[in-house]
């Protein structure tokens, strides 16, 4: 039986905070993870280094909260997915009635490019509703840019404060804010690129990115995660999207940048790549698999085509 605001709610109950100082943030977290606790609930933590600081001394010792750090936990916003619903369900067959969780979304405030992390926010409101979750984001007003505040009042259903836990009436279909994104090309998009293919094909774009990043002090792994991440990209354009079709790559010491651009109108479905799709469907998992290996993934549409944007390393 689930207890709290939550306790009439099926699925997932998404609920953000906004604070503005270090004892608001506690006023708003700590009797939420003092009620799971007290519930029996499993209750996790996966804040940022300060924020769990500020709790772990505000519950001392209290049992039975999990703390993960928020570094690990929200790796990317693909990852993150697949990370959280693998625990949910672990945690469902164990016999939880409810799960409790509060993490900290990375934005532009923390250094964090927000575009990946506005389409997590949205998606989640459908990848994790299979599980009988509440879900606690807060935001630092003092570090979040306004536009990501006005992003996080449209993808949560609810709104908590210290009066009490309130429905949004500025929440939107997540396909519907997913549509309406818009993200801003990354500022090393204006150089002139270091390559530029039109037309290639996957064998070509592997080995042309992954010479290009042999320049760079990226490690292995993450060249070689781009190189399969440009794989998918490339040949889901083929696939899916129309002509022109052009690859264009930058590099830095420590950082490589990559779009593939075509014609066509992009994705049918804006929750692509997020959730995990169905074994039966027939397509999908290249655009899953992108956001799995990936760090950043920016998703454009534009009156003359669809872009999709891959970055190893430093994200901008």
């Amino acid at each position: 039986m689930r207890s709290g605001a939550a306790a009439e709610h099926d699925g997932y109950f998404h609920e953000a905070a906004f604070y503005d100082s270090d004892d608001d943030f506690v006023a708003l977290v700590e009797p939420f993870l003092r009620d799971g606790v007290a519930a029996g609930e499993p209750t996790l933590v996966a804040c940022a280094e300060r924020n769990t600081a500020l709790l772990r001394e505000a519950v001392g010792d209290l049992d039975g909260i999990a703390f993960v750090p928020g570094e690990q936990q929200y790796r990317s916003p693909g990852f993150t997915v697949a990370a959280y619903r693998a625990m949910f369900g672990s945690l469902v067959a164990g016999g939880a009635s409810q799960i409790r969780v509060i993490g900290d979304v990375p934005h532009p405030g923390v250094g964090v490019p927000w575009d990946g992390w506005a389409r997590y926010e949205a998606a989640i409101n459908h990848a994790y509703d299979d599980f009988p979750l509440w879900g606690l984001c807060p935001y630092d007003t003092r570090t979040t840019p306004d536009h990501v505040l006005e992003e996080v009042q449209r993808t949560h259903q609810w709104l908590a404060s210290e009066s009490g836990h309130h429905r949004n009436h500025g929440y939107l279909d997540p396909r519907l804010v997913l549509q309406q994104l818009s993200p801003s090309p990354d500022p090393i998009e204006v150089c002139t690129p270091d390559l530029e293919a039109v037309d290639p094909t996957p064998a070509s774009a592997r080995h042309l990115v992954e010479a290009l990043a042999q320049g760079t002090d990226l490690e292995p792994s993450s060249v070689a995660n781009l190189v399969l991440a440009v794989s998918e990209v490339v040949t889901n354009s083929i696939r899916h999207g129309e002509p022109p079709r052009i690859m264009r790559a930058w590099s830095e010491r420590d950082r490589v940048v990559v779009t593939v651009k075509d014609g066509g109108p992009g994705l049918a479905d804006p929750l692509t790549g997020l959730l995990e799709p169905d074994p039966e469907q027939p397509s999908g998992r290249g655009m899953w698999i992108v956001h799995q290996v990936c760090s950043d993934v920016g998703l454009r549409t534009e009156a003359d085509g669809f872009t999709v944007r891959l970055c190893a390393g430093r994200p901008f």
